[in-house]
């Protein structure tokens, strides 16, 4: 992977909230050191285990998806968002 297909930003001004673009691979959440969300051609992923995992999480990954909790589990249940393990 060239590291030029790489972006790292912290597009809301907080510390440890990130979001990380690779061209080939997608876009990926993380807060402090954990993947929370990833959308990339295959769908969108959420962690199993930090998705929900706080206040400020669950602040920074809605801003990331564009919507807000209830949304997000309506398309946890649908399946249209896959719960994953994004941090193994």
């Amino acid at each position: 992977m060239d590291i030029n297909q790489v972006k790292v930003s912290n597009e809301w001004g907080v510390p440890n909230q990130f979001v990380i673009s690779i061209n080939s691979m997608g876009t990926y959440f993380q807060s402090y050191e954990s993947i929370i969300a990833v959308k990339n051609p295959d769908g969108t992923f959420l962690d199993i285990n930090k998705w929900d995992y706080s206040v400020t999480t669950g602040k920074y990954r809605n801003k990331f998806l564009g919507e807000d909790k209830k949304t997000t589990e309506k398309k946890i249940e649908s399946g249209e968002y896959k719960l994953i393990d994004l941090n193994n």
